[in-house]
């Protein structure tokens, strides 16, 4: 990568990583090296390190032709530990249009979450007994799972990175009572938003079906 180019880019990502704190990352990857293509990295949400290779939705994106690459904004990641990321990548183009870097950027979402959740109750003017009822139109099993994941979340009020073994159950719970699991390949799909192994989802629903979710301690 052109090494002014290079240092553009390293200036631009410490002032976003400075600007939004200690929850934001900002990674600069050279596309010419996509086994190793992380060159810069400000902040650090991820655990990667410098040598890191491109990510699975960065390499997905080059596979189309140049001209119908678009920068991503605000897409939603989970890490496998069950963290929500807030993300957006841009694609760095050089003198003859070919794309060459990208600028990506990582912002933690978890503590606001959670934050927001907590502050819930003294915003709530509802009438008791009253319900909110949400529906979502996805276009996809994946996007339903995943609907119906957001909403067990918020209805626990904490995001899955945060939550203790015991919370994790009962998340479970909730969504075994809104029918995620009769939907093909929720398991392991909940197992990597939650952060935890398929098999220990497994285990939870064994616990929920056979009565054996004790009260917390």
């Amino acid at each position: 990568m052109d090494t002014n180019l290079f240092n553009t880019l390293k200036q631009i990502a410490d002032a976003i990583a400075a600007t939004f704190g200690r929850n934001c990352e900002v990674a600069v990857h050279d596309l010419s090296i996509l086994e190793k293509s992380l060159c810069y990295l400000s902040g650090n949400i991820t655990g990667r390190s410098i040598g890191a290779p491109t990510t699975d939705l960065l390499v997905q994106e080059l596979q189309k032709q140049q001209d119908d690459i678009q920068d991503m904004y605000n897409y939603k990641i989970t890490t496998r530990d069950g963290r929500s990321i807030k993300s957006s990548a841009v694609f760095i183009r050089d003198s003859t249009d070919n794309i060459i870097a990208a600028l990506c950027i990582n912002f933690d979402t978890t503590d606001v979450f959670n934050a927001v959740q907590s502050l819930r109750p003294f915003l709530d003017t509802g009438n008791r007994g009253s319900r909110d009822i949400k529906n979502t139109f996805a276009k996809s099993v994946p996007k339903t799972i995943e609907a119906l994941f957001d909403q067990a979340v918020l209805e626990m009020g904490k995001q899955p990175a945060t939550m203790s073994t015991f919370e994790k159950i009962k998340l479970t719970e909730l969504l075994e009572k809104n029918g995620a699991f009769h939907l093909k390949g929720a398991v392991e799909q909940i197992a990597l938003m939650t952060g935890v192994s398929k098999f220990t989802i497994y285990n939870y629903l064994k616990k929920i079906r056979t009565g054996k979710v004790f009260n917390q301690i």
